[in-house]
C-alpha cells in the first residue's frame, strides 16, 4: 500500500538547482536507502519531504492525502509532521535536557501530552534503542553513537508512520556506528517504514528493500536493493559501488 507518492519535486538555491524533477513512491514497510555523490541533492530532497525546505515545485501524496508542496498551509505541513519524524545527521539534541527530556520535549510542547504520559513513552522508546539507564544523562555525557540512539528514540516517540533518516552514522566514529546501524535493522524487522540517506553499503545492500542513486538533482537509477547491486545498469553506479566497498567516499 503506497504511503507516499512525490512527483515533480524542484528546489533552487540561488541560481543552483538543486532538485530537478524528483519522482518518488514509498510504500508501507518500505526501507529505502538513497546513495549517491556529495551535492546530489539526497539531504535537500528529505529535507523537502519534511518542509524542512519549501519545494518551488511538486506535488506529493500522503495517505491518499494530496498536498501541493511549493503552497501547502502551516497547519497541512504541522499535520504531515506529526506522522513522519527526522533524524539528522548532527544528531539535533537539546544540550540542557537529559536524554528522557529530548525524547519527551516534542510530545509536551507540540503535542500537550500530560508529562507523566510522556515520560512514559519516552523511557520506553530510549530502552527500546538501548539506552535504559541513561534517561538522565546529558547530551554532552553521552557518546556520539548514544546520542544519535537517543535522537532515533525521539523520532519513534511520536508514532511515525515515516522517519527520515538523514546520513545517521555520519558524524560517528567507525566503533559507534554499528550500534546505530542494528537499531535501524531492527525497526526495519519490525516493519518500521524508512527513507535513509546513507554511505553505508552494508546497510544498503541487507537491510533497505529499495536503492535510489541521485546524482546532479536527480534520481538517476532505482531498483530493489537485489537487483541494484547484482546487476547495475550504468557504469557510473558500479564505479560508485567499488568506491564505497572499498571505503573510498565521494
Amino acid at each position: 500500500m503506497t504511503l507516499l507518492k512525490a512527483t515533480g519535486i524542484k528546489k533552487k538555491f540561488g541560481d543552483q538547482e538543486v532538485l530537478r524533477g524528483i519522482d518518488l513512491e514509498v510504500r508501507r514497510g518500505d526501507v529505502i536507502a538513497v546513495i549517491g555523490p556529495s551535492g546530489s541533492g539526497k539531504t535537500t530532497l528529505l529535507r523537502c519531504l519534511e518542509f524542512l525546505e519549501r519545494p518551488d515545485e511538486g506535488l506529493m501524496v500522503f495517505d491518499g492525502q494530496e498536498i501541493d508542496m511549493p503552497t501547502a498551509p502551516k497547519a497541512t505541513v504541522a499535520a504531515l509532521r506529526k506522522r513522519t519524524a527526522f533524524v539528522f545527521q548532527n544528531y539535533n539534541l537539546f544540550l540542557n535536557r537529559t536524554a528522557l527530556g529530548n525524547v519527551t520535549e516534542g510530545l509536551i510542547v507540540a503535542r500537550r501530552m500530560p508529562r507523566s504520559q510522556a515520560e512514559e513513552i519516552g523511557r520506553r522508546m530510549l530502552a527500546k534503542v538501548g539506552m535504559s539507564g541513561k534517561e538522565n544523562s546529558r547530551p554532552q555525557e553521552l557518546s556520539g553513537g548514544q546520542q544519535q540512539r537517543v535522537a532515533i528514540a525521539r523520532a519513534l516517540a511520536g508514532n511515525p508512520d515515516l522517519i527520515l533518516f538523514d546520513e545517521p552514522t555520519s558524524a560517528l566514529d567507525p566503533e559507534l556506528i554499528g550500534e546505530v546501524l542494528g537499531v535501524m535493522r531492527q525497526l526495519a524487522e519490525e516493519g518500521m517504514t524508512m527513507i535513509v540517506v546513507t554511505h553505508e553499503i552494508g546497510f544498503a545492500r541487507n537491510v533497505s528493500n529499495k536503492v535510489l542513486f541521485m546524482e546532479d538533482g536527480l534520481i538517476t537509477e532505482m531498483g530493489s536493493s537485489a537487483e541494484f547491486f547484482a546487476n547495475p545498469r550504468q557504469e557510473r553506479v558500479r564505479s560508485f559501488i567499488r568506491r564505497l566497498e572499498n571505503g573510498q567516499g565521494e
